[in-house]
């Protein structure tokens, strides 16, 4: 198991930036596959971004590509999500995840979570 601990989260107005960070405990960080994802109220958790142990692969939800970008640093066990660009209906409360098989679009693919972080952006 890995430990995940998100910050980085707050208040932000549209068209503002914030930089979003997963930090890892517990286990080797570079064995593991790391996702975003987020859940507005009222919604389902989706999917945002994800990146494989290596840093070779990546994918964008298609919301939110060419306004956010994910990367990592296995030297400091983080994870990142730089968002800019944002917009109301970015808000949400944002997670990371993580999983040492596979690198997916689903919650399912993923076993270990963070508690998330707030992300609200005003109009």
């Amino acid at each position: 198991q890995v430990q995940l601990v998100e910050s980085g989260g707050g208040l932000v107005q549209a068209g503002g930036s914030l930089s979003l960070s997963c930090a890892a405990s517990g286990r080797t960080f570079n064995g593991y596959n790391m996702g975003w994802f987020r859940q507005a109220p009222g919604k389902e958790r989706e999917f945002v971004a994800a990146i494989s142990w290596s840093g070779g692969s990546s994918y964008i939800a298609r919301s939110v590509k060419g306004r956010f970008t994910i990367s990592r640093n296995n030297a400091n066990n983080t994870s990142y999500l730089q968002m800019n660009s944002l917009k109301p209906e970015d808000t949400a409360v944002y997670y990371c995840a993580a999983d040492r098989l596979r690198l997916g679009q689903r919650i399912d693919d993923y076993d270990n979570w963070g508690q998330g972080t707030q992300v609200t952006v005003s109009s």
